[in-house]
């Protein structure tokens, strides 16, 4: 069934992507939830009307997300957790942390921007890239390092 994206969904499309999906997809999630409608022809003719708008709308958001990744290159943030005699953590340093330690730096991401896959358990210096928006990438440096006891 095609679809016209009303608004992003992560991973899938972004407003005014006009994309094949599962039916029951459609029905049960975009639909419902009010993120895409059916491509029929009166919909798609709106869909040209607003097209400039998104477009213009699609132009900030690069030059935000860029103007993001270029603060992100600066930002550090370090952790200080117990650790075994191997470096291994105790505990771990979740997604959710980082993004809180990046947010008191005075740069708001969202943790799901975050690619990371599972929480830091390592003591070291971890490079964790953020995908910010499309093709658009950071990168944040996370320094762990164990408690001194």
């Amino acid at each position: 069934m095609k679809v016209i994206f009303l608004k992003d969904v992560h991973n899938v499309a972004v407003e005014g992507d006009i994309k094949e999906v599962k039916t029951g997809y459609a029905q049960n999630f975009l639909f419902k939830k009010g993120l895409a409608v059916e491509a029929t022809e009166s919909n798609m003719k709106a869909l040209e009307r607003k097209l400039a708008l998104i477009k213009e709308k699609e132009k900030t958001r690069i030059k935000d997300a860029s103007d993001l990744a270029e603060k992100l290159k600066s930002v550090k943030v370090a952790f200080s957790r117990k650790a075994g005699e191997t470096g291994r953590l105790y505990g771990a340093v979740t997604g959710q942390e980082i993004a809180d330690a990046i947010k008191e730096q005075g740069v708001e991401i969202d943790k799901k921007l975050l690619d990371l896959k599972e929480p830091i358990k390592e003591v070291g210096v971890h490079n964790i890239k953020v995908n910010i928006f499309k093709d658009i990438k950071g990168q944040v440096t996370v320094t762990v390092s164990a408690d001194a006891e």
